[in-house]
Protein backbone atom coordinates (compact mmCIF):
# COMPACT_ATOMS: atom_id res chain seq x y z
CA UNK A 1 0.00 0.00 0.00
CA UNK A 2 1.60 3.54 -1.12
CA UNK A 3 0.10 7.11 0.28
CA UNK A 4 1.13 10.35 -0.67
CA UNK A 5 3.51 12.39 2.23
CA UNK A 6 4.79 15.66 2.05
CA UNK A 7 7.95 15.56 -0.24
CA UNK A 8 9.25 19.06 1.64
CA UNK A 9 8.81 21.44 4.29
CA UNK A 10 6.08 24.45 3.24
CA UNK A 11 5.26 27.41 5.18
CA UNK A 12 2.48 30.02 4.38
CA UNK A 13 1.10 33.38 5.67
CA UNK A 14 -2.54 33.71 6.31
CA UNK A 15 -3.99 36.84 7.76
CA UNK A 16 -6.88 37.77 8.60
CA UNK A 17 -7.70 41.63 11.06
CA UNK A 18 -4.49 42.03 11.66
CA UNK A 19 -3.95 38.76 13.30
CA UNK A 20 -0.75 36.74 11.30
CA UNK A 21 -1.03 32.68 10.75
CA UNK A 22 2.38 31.22 10.03
CA UNK A 23 1.30 27.88 8.67
CA UNK A 24 4.17 25.30 8.29
CA UNK A 25 3.24 21.64 6.92
CA UNK A 26 6.35 18.67 7.11
CA UNK A 27 7.23 15.19 7.09
CA UNK A 28 6.90 13.34 10.56
CA UNK A 29 6.32 9.63 10.71
CA UNK A 30 6.44 9.56 14.63
CA UNK A 31 5.65 11.50 17.49
CA UNK A 32 9.37 12.36 18.43
CA UNK A 33 9.49 13.34 14.65
CA UNK A 34 6.68 15.66 14.87
CA UNK A 35 7.20 17.22 18.49
CA UNK A 36 10.71 18.06 17.15
CA UNK A 37 9.06 19.77 14.15
CA UNK A 38 7.14 21.82 16.87
CA UNK A 39 10.51 22.60 18.90
CA UNK A 40 12.24 24.08 15.58
CA UNK A 41 9.22 26.28 14.96
CA UNK A 42 8.92 27.59 18.65
CA UNK A 43 12.76 28.31 18.00
CA UNK A 44 12.23 30.03 14.65
CA UNK A 45 9.14 32.23 15.96
CA UNK A 46 10.15 32.51 20.13
CA UNK A 47 7.32 35.78 20.11
CA UNK A 48 4.25 34.54 19.22
CA UNK A 49 1.64 33.64 21.38
CA UNK A 50 0.44 30.72 20.16
CA UNK A 51 1.71 27.26 18.15
CA UNK A 52 -1.31 25.38 17.98
CA UNK A 53 -0.42 21.93 15.77
CA UNK A 54 -2.02 18.23 15.03
CA UNK A 55 -0.28 15.59 13.55
CA UNK A 56 -1.66 12.18 11.13
CA UNK A 57 0.60 9.24 11.57
CA UNK A 58 0.69 6.35 9.10
CA UNK A 59 -1.73 6.06 5.93
CA UNK A 60 -4.61 8.91 5.64
CA UNK A 61 -6.98 6.16 5.27
CA UNK A 62 -5.78 4.22 8.32
CA UNK A 63 -3.65 6.38 10.96
CA UNK A 64 -1.52 4.78 13.68
CA UNK A 65 -1.88 8.07 15.44
CA UNK A 66 -3.33 10.97 15.51
CA UNK A 67 -2.90 14.32 17.83
CA UNK A 68 -3.50 17.81 18.29
CA UNK A 69 -3.21 20.82 20.49
CA UNK A 70 -4.41 24.17 21.07
CA UNK A 71 -1.32 25.64 22.77
CA UNK A 72 -3.05 27.91 24.93
CA UNK A 73 -6.24 29.23 22.61
CA UNK A 74 -9.31 28.52 23.51
CA UNK A 75 -10.65 24.70 23.76
CA UNK A 76 -10.86 23.30 20.18
CA UNK A 77 -10.54 26.38 18.13
CA UNK A 78 -6.99 25.52 16.60
CA UNK A 79 -6.01 21.95 17.40
CA UNK A 80 -9.08 20.50 16.17
CA UNK A 81 -9.76 22.44 13.35
CA UNK A 82 -5.82 21.31 11.73
CA UNK A 83 -6.91 17.85 12.11
CA UNK A 84 -10.04 18.16 10.26
CA UNK A 85 -8.17 19.58 7.31
CA UNK A 86 -5.59 16.94 8.21
CA UNK A 87 -8.25 13.49 8.18
CA UNK A 88 -9.47 15.26 4.72
CA UNK A 89 -6.64 15.90 2.56
CA UNK A 90 -5.55 11.93 1.65
CA UNK A 91 -1.32 13.13 2.79
CA UNK A 92 -0.03 10.67 5.72
CA UNK A 93 2.83 11.24 7.91
CA UNK A 94 1.92 14.76 8.29
CA UNK A 95 2.81 17.64 10.60
CA UNK A 96 1.22 21.14 11.06
CA UNK A 97 2.03 23.92 12.81
CA UNK A 98 -0.09 27.00 13.18
CA UNK A 99 1.89 30.11 14.84
CA UNK A 100 -0.32 32.87 15.63
CA UNK A 101 0.98 36.52 16.18
CA UNK A 102 -2.40 38.54 17.89
CA UNK A 103 -2.79 41.60 15.78
CA UNK A 104 -5.10 43.17 18.61
CA UNK A 105 -8.72 42.28 17.17
CA UNK A 106 -10.30 39.03 18.82
CA UNK A 107 -11.61 37.03 16.44
CA UNK A 108 -14.11 35.37 18.75
CA UNK A 109 -14.00 31.14 18.69
CA UNK A 110 -15.15 30.92 15.61
CA UNK A 111 -13.22 33.42 13.65
CA UNK A 112 -10.74 31.35 15.28
CA UNK A 113 -11.59 27.96 13.66
CA UNK A 114 -11.98 29.94 10.66
CA UNK A 115 -8.46 31.41 10.60
CA UNK A 116 -6.97 28.28 11.69
CA UNK A 117 -8.95 26.07 9.74
CA UNK A 118 -7.69 28.18 6.61
CA UNK A 119 -4.26 28.46 7.29
CA UNK A 120 -3.87 24.76 7.17
CA UNK A 121 -6.00 24.41 4.23
CA UNK A 122 -3.65 26.41 2.34
CA UNK A 123 -0.49 25.11 3.23
CA UNK A 124 -1.58 21.51 2.81
CA UNK A 125 -3.17 22.67 -0.89
CA UNK A 126 0.46 24.28 -1.76
CA UNK A 127 2.34 21.24 0.14
CA UNK A 128 4.42 18.93 -2.56
CA UNK A 129 3.97 15.12 -2.14
CA UNK A 130 5.57 12.22 -2.58
CA UNK A 131 4.40 8.38 -2.60
CA UNK A 132 5.26 7.00 0.40
CA UNK A 133 5.32 2.99 0.81
CA UNK A 134 3.95 1.05 3.50
CA UNK A 135 6.42 -0.88 5.37
CA UNK A 136 6.30 -5.16 6.95
CA UNK A 137 8.43 -5.66 9.49
CA UNK A 138 10.72 -8.48 9.60
CA UNK A 139 12.74 -10.18 12.42
CA UNK A 140 15.44 -12.23 11.28
CA UNK A 141 18.24 -13.86 13.35
CA UNK A 142 21.29 -14.32 10.71
CA UNK A 143 25.07 -15.49 11.52
CA UNK A 144 27.87 -12.72 12.28
CA UNK A 145 29.09 -13.42 8.84
CA UNK A 146 25.83 -12.84 7.08
CA UNK A 147 25.24 -9.60 8.22
CA UNK A 148 26.54 -7.21 6.08
CA UNK A 149 24.87 -8.89 3.06
CA UNK A 150 21.39 -8.49 4.96
CA UNK A 151 21.99 -5.04 5.36
CA UNK A 152 23.33 -4.35 1.84
CA UNK A 153 19.90 -6.85 0.39
CA UNK A 154 17.70 -4.50 2.90
CA UNK A 155 19.33 -1.07 1.32
CA UNK A 156 19.20 -3.22 -2.15
CA UNK A 157 14.88 -3.55 -1.71
CA UNK A 158 14.50 -0.02 -0.41
CA UNK A 159 13.78 -1.16 3.38
CA UNK A 160 15.71 0.18 7.03
CA UNK A 161 17.20 -1.63 9.71
CA UNK A 162 15.26 -0.93 12.49
CA UNK A 163 17.37 -2.33 15.18
CA UNK A 164 20.27 -4.80 15.97
CA UNK A 165 21.19 -7.18 18.83
CA UNK A 166 24.27 -9.33 19.10
CA UNK A 167 24.29 -12.33 20.73
CA UNK A 168 25.30 -15.80 19.48
CA UNK A 169 23.76 -14.41 16.49
CA UNK A 170 22.65 -11.02 14.74
CA UNK A 171 18.94 -10.84 15.62
CA UNK A 172 17.86 -7.79 12.89
CA UNK A 173 14.35 -6.10 12.74
CA UNK A 174 14.06 -4.67 9.32
CA UNK A 175 11.17 -2.97 7.80
CA UNK A 176 10.70 -3.58 3.52
CA UNK A 177 7.70 -2.79 1.48
CA UNK A 178 5.35 -5.47 1.64
CA UNK A 179 5.61 -6.15 -2.40
CA UNK A 180 9.19 -7.04 -2.10
CA UNK A 181 8.49 -9.39 1.18
CA UNK A 182 8.62 -12.63 -0.82
CA UNK A 183 12.10 -11.49 -3.19
CA UNK A 184 13.67 -10.47 -0.26
CA UNK A 185 13.03 -13.98 2.00
CA UNK A 186 14.42 -15.95 -0.84
CA UNK A 187 17.31 -14.29 -1.25
CA UNK A 188 17.71 -15.14 2.55
CA UNK A 189 16.91 -18.31 2.33
CA UNK A 190 19.66 -18.60 -0.49
CA UNK A 191 22.45 -17.86 1.90
CA UNK A 192 21.33 -20.02 4.56
CA UNK A 193 21.60 -22.67 2.16
CA UNK A 194 24.94 -21.86 0.90
CA UNK A 195 26.06 -22.07 4.55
Amino acid sequence: MTYPVPAVQHEILYEIKKSKFIAFATFADSREAAMEQLAEIKIKYPDARHHCWAYLIGSPDQPRSLAMADDGEPSGTAGKPILNVLQHKNVGDVMVVVTRYFGGIKLGAGGLVRAYSAAAQQVMEQLETKQEVSLHELSLNVDFKHEQFVRHLTQQFQGKIQSCNYAHCVTMTLALPEQRMGDFEAHVAAIRLST
